[in-house]
């Protein structure tokens, strides 16, 4: 798997409320991104808390990962986050959204029917108030692209993409170009290179 990140924080803050996870476990990965509520070092602490959380248990299935940082962040101000599990055993990719941390996954196979998906995001916030849960399992081939964006980006981060670039370069592409500057921002960019 190779992937990139880009963040930036609103004018006027030196720290970004909006984290990522690439956490690698036995036959598999945890990817995830978090904003933080609101933005400053409360967005960061309740951000950090719930990356501690996943970190510790990247294995676990995604309904599981978010009710245990829905408990780790009742103290906090709360997050929105979408996380993507891909277990080699198992299969598709499991995929869970809540709030508005939006995940597009772009097939790099013509032929692969629908030319992207999007996460099913739930209303609500993660140690607040959690909705029910319905993760998703969606197949991923090797070459695809998942593309992970806080709400600190536009929601037409997707078009017209160069695929043919890193994910690096395509996640700081994303944020130059989408960056809204009313809040924070982080774009994530992953390219499934199939499991070993």
């Amino acid at each position: 798997m190779d992937w990139g990140v880009a963040t930036r924080p609103i004018a006027g803050e030196t720290v970004s409320g909006d984290l990522h996870l690439v956490q690698p476990f036995d036959h598999g990965v945890l990817l995830a991104a978090i904003d933080g509520l609101g933005h400053g070092k409360e967005a960061v602490a309740a951000a950090r808390a719930a990356v501690a959380v996943l970190r510790k248990h990247p294995g676990e299935p995604v309904v599981q990962l978010i009710q245990r940082c829905h408990e780790a962040l009742m103290e906090t101000r709360g997050a929105v986050m979408t996380v993507a599990s891909l277990h080699a055993s198992n299969g598709p990719m499991t995929w869970l959204g809540v709030g508005n941390v939006e995940c597009r996954l772009l097939h790099a196979d013509p032929h692969a029917g629908q030319a992207s998906d999007s996460v099913l995001l739930r209303g609500g916030v993660v140690g607040y108030q959690l909705p029910v849960l319905h993760p998703r399992a969606v197949s991923v081939a090797p070459g695809d692209l998942l593309i992970f964006a806080t709400d600190g980006i536009r929601a037409d981060f997707a078009n017209g993409l160069s695929l043919g670039q890193t994910p690096g370069q395509i996640a700081i592409h994303i944020l130059n170009q989408h960056f809204k500057g009313t809040d924070d921002g982080l774009v994530l960019v992953v390219r499934y290179l199939g499991m070993p």
